[in-house]
């Protein structure tokens, strides 16, 4: 398992290397000059346009600029704002010339957010879309299934926008059971911070559970159709022993994989919640650098999303060895 552990994380900080490097060419070498698109068209002129590509770093080559960004990560980077300099602390990302603030500090400051909004859903639709896949496998071909089976259908043909402003409408105006969400900082009212979160977990819950339920559901038909199941019930283990021990067990593998990509996407790009909802988390962040051409936010949110994946997915791997020991000696 040991050995197992150090092999894929030498292999992340591989694939982490090359993607810093893949996104810093596509974006430094796009038709667009970096510094034109921050200096503007109308008021840039050719000593402004100058200026901004030495604070840049623009005006050395292209191996020195990006040794520079590598650099910047481990120790740090400084930054010209024209008589000024700018000191970016490692692990630096870049530096936003029109916010002025580093993009790092940028990140963190809407990363509470986006992170609350995808453990407390991640909670609800891991639980129940697992409990319902599971008693859905286990009353096959009852009215529970066939119940369960057409509320799953209804949940993957809804978008979650849909469901996000007609819970607002139902939950919040008519029946103003809760206040429209703003974010509360947990360590300041842990009580209101999930008072205001309660509905975007459930409408995010809701449209990412019917997935987990037909995952599930098939994982354990196709588990206690299995060999192993048919020996521990032919050698009298109480059925609860069998589906929990042995039938889950199984069935859980290909939902870790899942679980990890999905866990991922939702923090790095959860616009579409977040702009419902009026969450000044990481995906409104990334719709504002995309809209204002802020290539250094960009820049950095693209490598954060890409890092973001690849631990997610090397997590899932070790508890994929975990559950099945025949992958640790793969």
């Amino acid at each position: 398992m040991l050995g197992y552990a150090v092999r894929r994380l030498g292999g992340v900080a591989a694939v982490l290397l090359i993607m810093s490097a893949v996104v810093y060419l596509l974006f430094y070498l796009m038709p667009a000059n970096p510094a034109q698109l921050v200096c503007g068209v109308k008021a840039c002129t050719p000593d402004r346009l100058a200026l901004i590509s030495h604070s840049l770093g623009l005006d050395e080559p292209l191996y020195l600029q990006y040794w520079h960004f590598l650099s910047g990560l481990v120790v740090g980077r400084d930054f010209s704002m024209g008589p000024s300099i700018v000191h970016c602390a490692a692990p630096c990302l870049g530096y936003s010339f029109q916010y002025t603030e580093p993009v790092l500090q940028m990140i963190l400051d809407r990363l509470p957010v986006s992170g609350s909004l995808v453990v407390g859903a991640a909670i609800l639709w891991l639980t129940f879309g697992i409990g319902i896949g599971v008693l859905s496998a286990l009353r096959r071909g009852r009215w529970v299934d066939h119940a369960v089976n057409t509320i799953v259908l209804g949940g993957l043909a809804v978008p979650v926008f849909i469901t996000a402003l007609l819970s607002l409408m139902v939950v919040c105006v008519y029946l103003q059971w809760l206040p429209f969400p703003t974010f509360v900082p947990f360590d300041e009212d842990p009580l209101l911070w999930a008072q205001n979160l309660i509905l975007p977990w459930i409408v995010l819950a809701l449209t990412t559970m019917p997935v987990y339920v037909r995952m599930s559901r098939a994982g354990m038909l196709e588990v206690l159709a299995e060999d192993h199941i048919r020996t521990a019930r032919a050698y009298g283990l109480p059925e609860r022993q069998v589906i929990g021990r042995h039938a889950l067990r199984g069935a859980l593998s290909p939902l870790i994989t899942l679980a990890a990509l999905d866990i991922a996407a939702i923090l790095t790009s959860s616009v579409l919640t977040e702009s419902v909802f009026g969450l000044p988390g990481i995906g409104q962040l990334t719709v504002q650098a995309v809209r204002n051409v802020d290539l250094p936010v960009v820049v950095g949110l693209v490598l954060l999303i890409g890092f973001v994946i690849v631990v997610c997915n090397a997590v899932a791997d070790l508890l994929y060895a975990a559950v099945d020991k025949r992958v640790s000696v793969s």
